[in-house]
């Protein structure tokens, strides 16, 4: 019997096995990026999830593809370095079906001129920019994000409403104001905006670490919390070729001041086209909100949050320490309580922790302390915070002192001594965020902190060796200090606030009272004075039955000229008890409301077809407004115009009205975003949600 040569068996093997010569391709872009929920970044190019399948139409050069006689080997690569070493490259074959645990292609059409080829990236790919070659003779590009949807990547997130909000909402709510009056400030987030995936995706190639090694960052770039702490890291430009540049003090003439920003997509298109250099400027609601938008563009779920009476300690030791003079005004140091501040939260699992942390992760990227050399902080799971787990990875202590941080205040007298001043200052207070699927706030403070005077927050504070704030809470003097104002303080009226005194003494007291105020920004930082009152003799009854009742008027002719942007006024009350020499202090931050932007919306609200806002602010100051200006945008609302109308002057009293034509480009419930500024009212913000119909 006669054995085939061995060319033969070669021959055959390559009939039977013989490489598909591709001869053209369809991406069927449309079909895919709907099915990924990418659409809004566009159909022009194929934007896809990782452990999902997408499918492109292959059409050979000659002949069909057959069944066992066609083959397709495909080579997936990411980055300028792409190895299998790193995950950066990987090849693999055809199989009989797809398997989403790992990178596989599978045929899902019958015999004939195009093949339906099915592809599927591995759950925890490396996201970023790919190329996909195809038996040598096919080559296309990509971009894969984290996939939410996908229960084996990190990011899954298992409730359909929560990841409209915290993915695919384009728009959003920002609190700022005060703990005891929260105030909405809208935002456009606009991730997918035309360019900004391509933007935030430089972000990522700009980080020193991917410019040392783009290898290893890239093959990082599979896990988020390895992206977030980047994220937090490139947002602000301290130590990098980041976005945004900070600015707390002083004049912003050399750029705009962060109250400008009604959105994140002018701050990212201005850092790409500006050559990577900083946008000009930025404060912590600025950097969490581009944070978020990055996030959710990558497919990160992200949510802003507003924690009140945030405390920046600067040495980690849990503890503020204050100083006030004799008129009961705050001496300035690093150590801050801001009146809030922001960070973000993102969604994804922590295995490089014990069981049970996974789920939201702070991380923020205002630049306030270092960590590993870097200004970044986080991500730190929020029930590490809530639990006092201060070892956990990223940057505990820091977080946990800004929900939890004791304070001590002490007096700095004229001759150069201290003494101990009682108060009752608090941190972390009404930690909040937007509620899904409506603009109202959800208050998170229990996923932060067990409640006040508990058995289990006392456990935390003893785990995280702060008992020092327990003995602080078990503290109470026998005067007390409380400080009222009235329901409504507005930007251009006089009113009157209050300091409370009462006596728990069993013994009449005689004291002195200052009971002062004075500008403020939100960060801390005191300005100019806006009232004040010393009253040497206040003799105050024995026993609680009756209080004091002190009044102090704020007039607008005094306090006009000294407020910030931010509208706040520092109200300080300080009582010296004659007989004891102690002294107690009373704090409270007001912010004063500005007036409401009213937006009406003219004629039927479709896709493509131009609208008409018509906005009106009525001017509530006792003068003039000068060089009046008021601007619009809302993702898929307003494209890459500017949106800007102008007003020369506005009476006291008077209205300022204009109309201002946009055309929407996609359907669905969109927020219009309105800006209002001049030389006495400063970015005054409002908003209409409008439902734009196909």
């Amino acid at each position: 019997m006669l054995l085939p040569s061995l060319d033969l068996i070669n021959s055959l093997f390559v009939f039977v096995s013989k490489a598909l010569d591709i001869d053209r391709w369809n991406l069927e872009c449309e079909f895919n990026n709907s099915d990924h929920r990418t659409e809004l970044n566009g159909t022009d190019r194929l934007i896809v999830r990782r452990g999902q399948p997408f499918t492109i139409s292959l059409y050979p050069r000659s002949g069909s593809y057959q069944p066992g006689s066609s083959s397709l080997q495909c080579t997936a690569e990411t980055g300028p370095q792409p190895s299998e070493q790193h995950g950066t490259r990987v090849s693999f074959g055809l199989s009989a079906n797809i398997d989403t645990s790992h990178w596989s292609a599978a045929v899902v059409s019958p015999p004939g001129d195009m093949v339906a080829l099915s592809v599927c990236s591995a759950p925890d790919a490396p996201i970023g920019r790919y190329t996909l070659t195809l038996n040598q003779s096919g080559r296309i590009e990509f971009i894969l994000l984290f996939n939410p949807w996908c229960p084996a990547d990190a990011v899954y997130m298992n409730n359909q409403q929560s990841l409209g909000e915290y993915v695919l909402s384009q728009d959003g709510i920002i609190f700022r104001g005060s703990y005891k009056h929260p105030i909405s400030t809208p935002w456009n987030f606009g991730q997918f905006e035309s360019d900004i995936l391509d933007v935030c995706l430089r972000i990522l190639d700009m980080n020193p670490k991917y410019l040392q090694n783009p290898s290893k960052d890239c093959a990082k770039r599979r896990n988020p919390i390895y992206v977030s702490r980047v994220l937090s890291a490139m947002v602000n430009c301290n130590d990098d070729n980041g976005v945004l540049l900070g600015k707390w003090t002083d004049g912003y003439e050399d750029g705009v001041s962060p109250m400008f920003w009604k959105g994140s997509v002018e701050i990212l298109r201005n850092w790409d086209t500006q050559a990577c250099q900083p946008v000009r400027y930025g404060q912590c609601w600025v950097f969490a909100a581009v944070a978020c938008s990055v996030s959710r563009a990558l497919g990160i779920p992200c949510r802003v949050v507003t924690n009140y009476l945030s405390a920046h300690d600067t040495n980690g030791n849990l503890l503020i320490e204050r100083y006030i003079d004799e008129n009961g005004d705050l001496i300035q140091s690093r150590e801050m309580i801001w009146n809030y501040h922001c960070w973000v939260e993102s969604w994804m699992t922590r295995p490089d922790l014990k069981p049970d942390y996974h789920g939201w992760q702070a991380s923020d990227p205002t630049p306030q302390e270092k960590s590993d050399g870097v200004y970044c902080c986080g991500p730190i799971p929020v029930r590490a915070i809530k639990e006092g787990e201060l070892t956990f990875k990223y940057d505990a202590p820091f977080v946990f002192a800004e929900v939890n941080a004791d304070v001590v205040t002490f007096m700095k007298k004229k001759d150069g001594s201290t003494s101990d001043v009682v108060t009752s200052a608090v941190v972390g207070q009404k930690i909040s965020t937007k509620r899904v699927g409506s603009d109202a706030r959800e208050d998170i403070t229990y996923l932060y902190k067990y409640p006040e005077g508990s058995d289990e927050e006392r456990e935390v504070f003893k785990k995280a060796n702060h008992e020092n704030k327990l003995l602080h809470q078990q503290q109470n003097q026998g005067l007390h200090l409380t400080i009222k104002v009235t329901s409504e303080m507005r930007k251009g009226c006089d009113f009157d606030v209050f300091v409370v005194v009462t006596n728990n003494t069993q013994s009449e007291k005689k004291c002195r009272l200052v009971f002062g105020s004075c500008a403020l920004s939100y960060n801390g930082f005191l300005g100019g004075n806006c009232g004040f009152k010393d009253l040497l003799n206040v003799e105050l009854s024995p026993g609680a039955g009756e209080d004091k009742r002190i009044p102090l008027r704020l007039n607008y002719s005094k306090y006009g000229d000294q407020l910030t942007e931010d509208n706040l006024i520092r109200l300080a009350a300080l009582l010296f008890d004659y007989s004891t020499g102690g002294t107690t202090l009373a704090v409270r931050n007001i912010v004063l409301e500005n007036p409401e932007i009213k937006v009406r919306i003219l004629g039927e609200p479709k896709e493509n077809r131009k609208l008409a806002a018509e906005i009106t602010l009525q001017n509530p100051l006792p003068e003039p407004l000068e060089n009046c200006c008021f601007s619009i945008e809302g993702a898929n609302l307003t494209e890459n115009h500017k949106h800007i109308i102008k007003l020369p002057f506005v009476g006291p009293g008077q209205d300022a009205k204009v109309k201002i034509y946009f055309t929407p480009t996609q359907s669905g419930l969109r927020k219009l975003v309105v800006d209002f500024d001049s030389n006495k009212l400063c970015h005054v913000k409002g908003y209409r949600n409008v439902i734009i119909g196909k």
